[in-house]
């Protein structure tokens, strides 16, 4: 990771002022929700106190295993059309109640406006049976037919039935149950419905008429062979009670609740009946701005449920945990968010008891916008001001970063470009400066001096050597010959051939040594002459081929012009050095390719060679003075052939290089052309 990179991610840092700010919204979001639901408890507990003196418009108690049969009464707006659609009574789906049929399911709804009750059955039945004219008026109801009965009781009352069956679709006449059997009911307005899969019953019936116990029942017969199957919303011998809204407690509620608060008076079965009051009306700032700032304070405040939640239950029985939980006896409070809008509600919900009796519960609910505003704004000017210094933090280190980063590339640069000039170059940029920076250039600069004066001593030492040692050798060499001369034991001749095996690799080696130095002068004293490079080539891969029988050689020279500057007795001392290397490190039966090609406006001579690839290591000094990749038998080498070859090829104005290629290696050397000198 670069510098740049490093004090950037140093500048996120900033962020933490911005986090602990959040964390002090969150804080306060929390104290004053906390606060406002205390205040809540109390007031829903002073609520339920007052609502607990009217004791006697609580209805009856039901049996729990009883309070899932009962219908609720749902108030509507107005009227609806008896047609048998449910479209104009403004319920949800979720207002229905749904019974298991024998084909699906069996909806059912119930409401009241004005002085009538309105019935609305939706029936899944693959197969609608008909009553016909002789079946209709019996003593007991039409048989096999499929319908729909309301049953309706005043307890210690007997029950009444009114039946709903239909010789066809559309209007019907329905019929209420008396002592003498069943009789048509003309104050009840009745349409049958057929729909695919079934059929739907609306009717509209005198609230007179009607008891407080009510219940349904669904005769679903397959034909007018088989046996009817009675299908109804409750277990028992009679249903259970209606659950409805009671006035009398609305109007209490309506009294007791204050601005901005809502009011939930459920029984003790937890069906509401009674409610008061209307919440605050949510934010409505569609602006960017605020719907940015509220999805972050969503994303960083408490989570809570769906503010939906928080609205009455469309079945009328509320199943809230809260609410459940004042039906037991124990008071809690519950919140609600809606991430679309920002609405945010908190509710108390409280057990109504008289004389230690559970009589029903009553929910307190408030909107936060007061807390919402409070910690959104503060929010808003906190993200905002962060942010200003966010940037400007991260804007000044990047920069400062950037200055930092160009000087310490500037320096690399510089360094590299000293390594690669042959006379190890010592001047380095910020050498003047007087931070660390400086103080680094001042230690490279001293760094390639040594290292220059240790490149000199390199270069000057294979001449050294050579000269140093030729004398001494010349002394061993003919003290060997004169041995020869002389009369010597077998183990005196073995070891007297030994010596002289080793001078002649030590002669092999100092004339090698000797052959750089002699290339070097030779390239400063040579009278460049023009030639064609492409026939110089071609005649001495003809002398490879007669030279190394074991390999083969192939040349391929792709340009018309190959005239060139230069020595040719160099260039073929150079191509010498390459084959050589080729050889030694190919197989017998390889080819050895040697190319010839233009590379924009210069010429590029190839050799290419299989065998193993180049270790990366070696890569940078693998044309260094006696460096080698030989082993075995071929350790006397000193590793110069390579050297006296970059020697050559830079001394001509061009330059050599070697690279891995699929199965060998190959050696590039370009050089200019006659034209390009």
């Amino acid at each position: 990771m670069n510098l740049k990179r490093q004090l950037l991610l140093v500048s996120l840092l900033a962020l933490l002022l911005p986090w602990a700010g959040c964390e002090f919204i969150r804080e306060t979001e929390s104290a004053l929700r906390s606060g406002q639901q205390q205040m809540l408890a109390g007031t829903a507990r002073a609520l339920a106190n007052s609502m607990a003196q009217y004791v006697e418009e609580y209805p009856q108690k039901v049996v729990s295993r009883r309070a899932s049969e009962q219908l609720y009464l749902h108030e509507l707006a107005r009227a609806p059309r008896i047609d048998g659609y449910v479209d104009d009574w403004q319920l949800s789906s979720s207002s229905l109640k749904t019974l298991h049929g024998m084909d699906g399911p069996i909806r059912v709804a119930i409401a009241s406006y004005g002085t009538a009750i309105y019935l609305y059955v939706e029936v899944s039945d693959r197969n609608v049976v008909y009553a016909t004219a002789q079946t209709m008026i019996l003593d007991d109801g039409p048989r096999y037919a499929d319908r729909v009965s309301l049953v309706s009781s005043n307890p210690p009352y007997l029950e009444e039935q009114f039946l709903f069956a239909a010789e066809a679709p559309g209007q019907i006449v329905s019929y209420k149950q008396d002592n003498y059997g069943f009789a048509p009911a003309a104050a009840i307005t009745a349409h049958w419905q057929d729909v695919p899969g079934g059929y739907r019953v609306e009717a509209r019936i005198p609230a007179n008429l009607l008891g407080i116990h009510l219940g349904i029942v669904v005769s679903n017969t397959a034909d007018e062979s088989q046996r009817t199957t009675r299908i109804s919303n409750y277990s028992g011998k009679t249903p259970a009670a209606v659950a409805r809204p009671l006035e009398e407690l609305r109007v209490i509620a309506e009294t007791l609740v204050q601005p901005g608060m809502r009011i939930i008076v459920t029984d003790a079965s937890g069906w509401r009946i009674a409610m008061a009051g209307k919440l605050s009306a949510p934010t409505t700032d569609r602006s960017f701005g605020a719907v940015w700032s509220r999805r972050v304070y969503d994303l960083l405040v408490e989570a809570g449920k769906d503010a939906a939640s928080a609205e009455p239950d469309p079945s009328g029985r509320e199943r809230q945990p809260y609410v459940s939980a004042a039906l037991n006896g124990r008071e809690m409070a519950s919140w609600f968010r809606s991430e679309e809008s920002g609405r945010a509600i908190v509710a108390v919900a409280t057990p109504i008891i008289f004389n230690d009796e559970i009589l029903g519960s009553l929910a307190l609910q408030q909107g936060t916008d007061a807390i919402l505003s409070l910690t959104n704004e503060g929010l808003v000017r906190l993200i905002n001001l962060t942010l200003v210094a966010t940037l400007l933090v991260a804007g000044t280190l990047l920069g400062y970063a950037s200055w930092l980063s160009r000087r310490i590339r500037h320096l690399s640069v510089a360094a590299r470009g000293a390594l690669e000039n042959e006379t190890l170059h010592s001047a380095l940029p910020s050498a003047l400066a007087a931070d660390e920076i400086g103080d680094l250039s001042r230690s490279f600069s001293h760094v390639l001096r040594q290292l220059g004066d240790y490149n000199a001593y390199l270069r000057s030492l294979a001449s050294k050597l050579s000269h140093e040692l030729r004398t001494p050798l010349a002394i061993v060499t003919s003290s060997l010959e004169n041995l020869e001369h002389e009369s010597l034991n077998e183990s005196s001749t073995v070891y007297t051939a030994r010596a002289r095996e080793g001078a002649d690799r030590l002669r092999h080696i100092l004339s090698a040594m000797a052959e750089a130095s002699r290339v070097e002068e030779l390239m400063e004293h040579a009278e460049p002459e023009s030639f064609d490079l492409s026939a110089v080539l071609q005649s001495t891969v003809a002398a490879y081929r007669d030279v190394y029988t074991e390999r083969a050689f192939d040349f391929d020279c792709t340009l018309e012009n190959a005239a060139t500057t230069g020595s040719p007795e160099l260039l073929i001392q150079m191509l010498d050095k390459l084959v050589d290397n080729a050889v030694d490190f190919s197989t017998a039966g390889d080819t050895i390719r040697i190319g010839l090609a233009d590379d924009d406006g210069a010429m590029l001579l190839t050799v290419i060679n299989p065998g193993p690839p180049l270790p990366e290591r070696m890569r940078t000094q693998l044309f260094d003075s006696m460096v080698s990749m030989r082993s075995g038998e071929n350790t006397r080498h000193l590793g110069l052939g390579l050297y006296v070859a970059k020697l050559i090829a830079e001394g001509h104005g061009g330059t050599i290089a070697a690279d891995n290629i699929e199965g060998g290696v190959v050696f590039k050397i370009r050089l200019p052309g006659q034209d390009s000198r």
